[in-house]
């Protein structure tokens, strides 16, 4: 089984390109900085994986994703190479997405240098009027009809 699951935040805004042809499709290219689980010498350490996404996908990343905003992204690992133009063979490990979505709310977000807005593109979280000291959000009076379960 090739799975792979990562979160970190995007080192720049993601690069978009279209194939050529009569159905173009857009092809996302971004890096994520994804924090290891250890730190070395007390410092914290990161992974950059590049990360190849297509289609909707593409699109979705274009319109969304900015430099520093945290993703958690699902996919598979695919390895390919290449020869480059002093002729030198180049391995390449790339993660191909297959979904993807913010790990953070915008106020989150919007507390870091370099983020932009990352509204989603239906309609944006409702925001919580008070967190109770567990972390939990509080429901106001009278938003039981709106609830689609009960």
């Amino acid at each position: 089984m090739n799975k792979v699951i990562l979160m970190g935040r995007l080192t720049r805004d993601p690069e978009v390109r279209y194939s050529a042809g009569e159905n173009s499709m857009a092809i996302a290219r971004y890096t994520l900085a994804v924090d290891r689980r250890f730190r070395r010498d007390g410092e914290a350490t990161a992974d950059f994986i590049g990360c190849v996404a297509f289609g909707r996908q593409a699109e979705f990343a274009e319109r969304y994703f900015r430099q520093g905003i945290r993703i958690v992204v699902t996919g598979r690992i695919q390895t390919g190479s290449y020869t480059n133009r002093d002729g030198n063979k180049v391995y390449t490990t790339d993660v191909v997405v297959e979904e993807q979505e913010f790990a953070e709310s915008k106020s989150v977000s919007d507390g870091h240098v370099g983020q932009a807005s990352m509204g989603a593109p239906a309609q944006a979280a409702p925001s919580p009027s008070a967190a109770s000291a567990d972390g939990f959000m509080n429901i106001p009076d009278g938003i039981d009809e709106e609830l689609p379960f009960s």
